[in-house]
């Protein structure tokens, strides 16, 4: 059982480590970020980009520390997949592209998959969750 707190742990810190430089890289090239979105036609880009910014950092802060995990997971799960639709349409993408925007589409869903885990199952030892618990 040891074994498996430990991987509980090393999940929370893998999935945070892909969210957390996400948006840190979003931040930091703010006008690319606004750039991506508008292109997809979609609404107020600079607003949705300081969303998905504070989406990305809080929530993957939230998951890394174990605090609020089961609404982080959450949050990121629907974003997750809500890009892939919009971002990662391969269905729509030129056949030179499909492939690539198909794996990046069904890496985002498995990605949501483990969201959805640790939505279902609880954060696991050495959080903030827990701590309040006791």
């Amino acid at each position: 059982m040891q074994d498996s707190k430990i991987l509980v742990i090393a999940g929370r810190i893998l999935i945070a480590a892909l969210f957390l430089p996400a948006a840190l890289g979003k931040l930091a090239n703010f006008a690319g970020t606004t750039g991506m979105i508008a292109s997809k036609g979609l609404p107020l880009p600079a607003v949705a980009a300081a969303l998905v910014i504070a989406l990305e950092l809080g929530a993957s802060l939230s998951l890394l520390a174990g605090f609020r995990t089961r609404w982080a997971a959450i949050a990121l799960a629907l974003f997750t997949v809500a890009a892939g639709l919009l971002f990662h349409d391969f269905w729509a993408a030129p056949a030179a592209a499909a492939m690539g925007q198909q794996q990046a589409f069904f890496k985002n869903l498995g990605i949501a998959g483990g969201l959805l885990l640790f939505a279902a199952l609880g954060p696991g030892p050495l959080t903030l969750d827990s701590r309040k618990a006791s």
